[in-house]
């Protein structure tokens, strides 16, 4: 690798370890490179949520009964 490093103890699922092991056999890429990769998505994945929330903040906010009301008003349920 040719960034710095922090080692880190962590514990899977029996079934997840030997999963990401042989997912890393198969394609020849280190289970600490499989590790990194789920977790960049991860918070890849939080970064366009927190994102997406910023831009709706102006978005008008209804209760559930609000809602649940106006679909009946329409004739939706």
């Amino acid at each position: 690798m040719s960034h710095e490093t922090k080692r880190s103890t962590v514990y899977f699922d029996q079934d997840i370890h030997r999963a990401l092991r042989m997912k890393a056999a198969s394609t020849g890429r280190s289970f600490s490179d499989l590790v990194n990769e789920a977790v960049r998505a991860l918070l890849r994945e939080d970064q366009e949520d927190l994102a997406a929330f910023s831009q709706r903040l102006a978005e008008p906010v209804i209760t559930y009964e609000e809602l649940l009301n106006g679909l009946k008003a329409d004739g939706k349920i």
